[in-house]
């Protein structure tokens, strides 16, 4: 549990930050290329939110495989301290 707990705050520490920098910067849009690998960049990734929105699914999962697991801690606890937790 303790390691989903770090990987789910990392990645909204990350999220956070990038939504800030999206809201911070502005990058100029009007004149991309087609030949620029910095344009394409701009145009599909940053302008895009890809990279938002697939730190956002991440972290949905994330929210989800630990409530999986408090779940399966709360149902089935002795299943889980002999299979689940390390000695």
């Amino acid at each position: 549990m303790n390691i989903l707990m770090v990987y789910q705050s990392v990645l909204d520490t990350l999220a956070s930050f990038l939504t800030l920098l999206i809201a911070v910067v502005d990058v100029k849009h009007t004149g991309l290329s087609r030949d620029s690998v910095y344009d394409h960049f701009v145009c599909h990734v940053w302008l895009g939110r890809q990279l938002l929105w697939y730190i956002t699914v991440i972290s949905t999962y994330g929210l989800i495989l630990m409530t999986f697991d408090r779940y399966m801690a709360v149902i089935r606890p002795i299943w889980y301290n002999n299979n689940v937790r390390a000695p």
